[in-house]
C-alpha cells in the first residue's frame, strides 16, 4: 500500500514542467516504470495518482451502474482531464494547460501529500486552507476520528 508524506514548494516553469522532488521520488520507486496521473480535485486543485492508485479507483467506478445518471455524472466529473504523466530525463512532468488553468495555478505551487495521491495546489490557495485556529481543526479531528474511542492506530 502506497503512503505519501511530505509538503513540498516547487515551481511550474512557463512550459509547464513541474520538478518532481527526490525525496517524493523515492517514495514512488516504480514511478518511472508504471507513471503517474494527473486529473482535477474536489477543490480547486489538481491530484496526482500513483498508476496503481488510479487503476484501483477506476475498477472501484467499473462496478458503478453506468444506467444511473449520478454515476455516469461522477464518473465523467471525474475523469475529466485526467492525463497520464511522464517522468522526462531531467524528473520533470509536464502539467497539462487545461488542468493549471481550472486549478488557477501559478508559477508556485504545493505539492501536498495526502495518504496515497499527491494534492497540487497554487501555493497562496493552499496556505489560505489553513487560516482557521487550532480549535477549529480540534473539533474536525473529534468529529472525523472522534468514533473510534479517540484512539487512533490501535484498531480499537
Amino acid at each position: 500500500m502506497t503512503q505519501l508524506i511530505g509538503e513540498f514548494d516547487c515551481k511550474l516553469d512557463a512550459k509547464g514542467r513541474l520538478s518532481v522532488p527526490s525525496s517524493l521520488k523515492k517514495q514512488l520507486p516504480d514511478v518511472e516504470r508504471d507513471g503517474l496521473i494527473v486529473s482535477r480535485g474536489f477543490e480547486q486543485n489538481l491530484i496526482i495518482y500513483p498508476k496503481k492508485v488510479w487503476e484501483g479507483i477506476v475498477a472501484e467506478m467499473m462496478k458503478l451502474n453506468m444506467y444511473v445518471p449520478e454515476n455516469r455524472d461522477f464518473v465523467r466529473k471525474f475523469q475529466r482531464g485526467a492525463t497520464e504523466l511522464s517522468l522526462d530525463a531531467a524528473g520533470r512532468v509536464l502539467i497539462p494547460k487545461s488542468l493549471t488553468d481550472f486549478a488557477k495555478i501559478g508559477s508556485e505551487v504545493v505539492l501536498a501529500c495526502q495518504l496515497d495521491r499527491v494534492e497540487v495546489w497554487d501555493k497562496k490557495a493552499y496556505d489560505d486552507l489553513f487560516n482557521d485556529s487550532p480549535e477549529d481543526f480540534a473539533a474536525l479531528a473529534q468529529k472525523v476520528m472522534g468514533g473510534n474511542n479517540g484512539r487512533i492506530g490501535d484498531g480499537a
